[in-house]
């Protein structure tokens, strides 16, 4: 039988520990992953939510300006500074929706692919790193739960 440990991830509990709250673990990670990246996308002139916004803006393109920045889990206001800092670094263009003139839509150029690219490459070694041990299985179950909690958000 499994011990079970939501209790001690409540913070309301008396029992409440911080080993056992899932979010502090989750943010943990992310921050762990990020401080282990950030050194290799440097060289290449990217930061960490310049490299959120070229991911995502390389699975799908155009995407309208809000729909990056909730993909790339970035505020609105600091994703226009990051829009703007990308368009002078001819990384990405900005243009209003054919659709719908209020709405601007982001595309990568080709350095920005060329960026993406690189960008890729570098991190591709520490995410092999960090799966290494999982198998397929594993994987499939992390994401399945991490969405699970995600989903329970809403």
């Amino acid at each position: 039988m499994v011990k079970d440990l939501r209790p001690l991830g409540n913070p309301g509990s008396d029992q409440f520990r911080v080993d056992a709250y899932p979010f502090y673990l989750l943010n943990r990670t992310a921050s762990r992953y990020n401080a282990l990246i950030e050194p290799m996308l440097r060289p290449l002139g990217v930061d960490i939510p310049t490299w959120r916004v070229l991911m995502v803006l390389g699975e799908e393109e155009p995407r309208p300006i809000a729909q990056v920045a909730r993909a790339a889990v970035i505020n609105i206001s600091t994703m226009m500074r990051i829009v703007e800092r990308m368009t002078k670094a001819e990384l990405i263009t900005s243009s209003p929706s054919r659709d719908d003139g209020r709405v601007t839509q982001l595309c990568l150029t080709p350095k920005g692919r060329d960026k993406l690219a690189a960008a890729r490459q570098a991190t591709a070694p520490i995410y092999q790193k960090i799966v290494r041990g999982f198998s397929a299985a594993d994987f499939h179950r992390l994401l399945d739960l991490i969405n699970r909690l995600h989903d329970n958000l809403d």
